[in-house]
């Protein structure tokens, strides 16, 4: 699961990239102009951004340097109708991971989404995690406890599978909030907590510790390892 910026002003292209990755259980996120996207980058945080070069307001281009220039590394997918091999030479000279021209086959855009999102991270989509007896599958969203499938609603999922990507390190539940919800959603930190005892009721053991560790003052983290 990744954070996904589209920033695009053609929406209905937008939407039907938005339908395609929400499939692949990635969080998607939609802005019609440049302005907004460059505010959005300011203010949340995401694990991708899918950019066109030809937008309201600002344009892609200088998003894109902007945001570089500011010492954001983010990996960065550029959308976009201009073909040209000086503009491609451009934008990745000033920071694009990637260039996919318009029009362009959705299945191909997913698999240039998956390869930057592993650039970006070392965790993989064939990963597997354990947390004491319970086992995370990345890429299959599957969760067991004792080779038993435990059912999931998506964003507890979201959740826990963002714990294992981190693992070891300690959230507070603003920082949750921000990085696995949707911003600008109702969500508070109520929200995060509500999720958190609802995947210790779930994954628990009956007696011994939480797999989802407090940190007194400072927030919550998971203890996971590749299996």
């Amino acid at each position: 699961m990744a954070k996904i910026l589209i920033v695009e002003d053609e929406l209905d292209l937008a939407e039907l990239v938005k339908n395609w990755l929400q499939k692949e259980q990635h969080l998607v996120e939609i802005v019609d102009n440049g302005n907004d996207g460059f505010q959005c980058l300011k203010v949340n945080r995401y694990d991708l951004l899918i950019l066109d070069l030809m937008l309201p307001g600002m344009d892609g281009l200088e998003i894109c340097s902007r945001y570089r220039q500011g010492s954001g590394t983010m990996p960065i997918l550029i959308l976009t109708a201009r073909a040209s091999s000086r503009e491609k030479e451009l934008g990745l000279d000033i920071g694009a991971d990637d260039y996919l021209s318009k029009p362009f086959d959705l299945k191909e855009l997913a698999a240039r989404v998956r390869a930057l999102l592993r650039r970006g991270n070392s965790t993989t989509y064939g990963d597997r995690y354990r947390i004491g007896n319970v086992i995370v599958e990345v890429g299959k969203h599957l969760v067991t406890r004792d080779g038993a499938e435990i059912r999931l609603l998506p964003q507890e999922y979201r959740l826990l599978e963002f714990f294992v990507r981190h693992s070891q390190h300690v959230f507070s539940p603003e920082q949750l909030l921000d990085c696995v919800w949707e911003s600008g959603s109702a969500a508070m930190v109520d929200t995060v907590r509500g999720h958190i005892q609802r995947l210790r009721k779930k994954l628990d053991p009956p007696v011994g510790e939480s797999i989802i560790s407090t940190v007194h003052g400072l927030g919550y983290k998971v203890d996971a390892t590749r299996c």
